[in-house]
């Protein structure tokens, strides 16, 4: 298989001609879990703390330093985010809307924000999600997408 190495090697795109434009994205993912671990969550008897303000706050996080865990993603002046969860019978949707006013987008922000978010719940109710061998049966993150971009000029 032949393949094609860029000999300029890589880089981030330029987005100094751009203009400053008001962008929202946002992203949606789900995670699957026990409806025994779903009702823990609710009650906030999972022993490692609140989850899903853990999870919110991770989610923030995650969007804040994005550009420092993708490498080609610019930095990007955030000017509001929100991550919210809407808790089933045996799943957690996490919803995340990012805001900014830059030259470029933010759909990684948002998608980093909605998976970290996932990764943070599932750590902390990995304890009461493995079955007797210690393995996840149905604990699963799926569904993580962009739902919306606006692009206000």
């Amino acid at each position: 298989m032949l393949t094609h190495v860029d000999k300029k090697g890589v880089k981030m795109v330029d987005v100094s001609n751009k203009k400053d434009v008001e962008r929202i994205c946002i992203a949606r993912g789900f995670i699957r879990l026990k409806p025994s671990t779903i009702k823990a969550i609710t009650k906030k008897e999972v022993i490692k703390g609140d989850v899903l303000t853990t999870a919110q706050v991770a989610g923030i996080m995650a969007v804040k330093n994005t550009s420092n865990i993708i490498p080609m993603c610019h930095p990007l002046p955030i000017t509001s985010i929100n991550v919210d969860f809407t808790v089933h019978e045996d799943n957690i949707e996490v919803e995340v809307r990012v805001k900014t006013t830059y030259k470029t987008g933010i759909e990684m922000e948002a998608l980093t924000g909605v998976s970290v978010a996932l990764l943070t719940i599932w750590d902390m109710v990995k304890a009461i999600e493995k079955d007797e061998n210690g393995q996840y049966q149905s604990t699963e993150i799926y569904g993580i997408k962009v739902i919306k971009k606006i692009k206000n000029e």
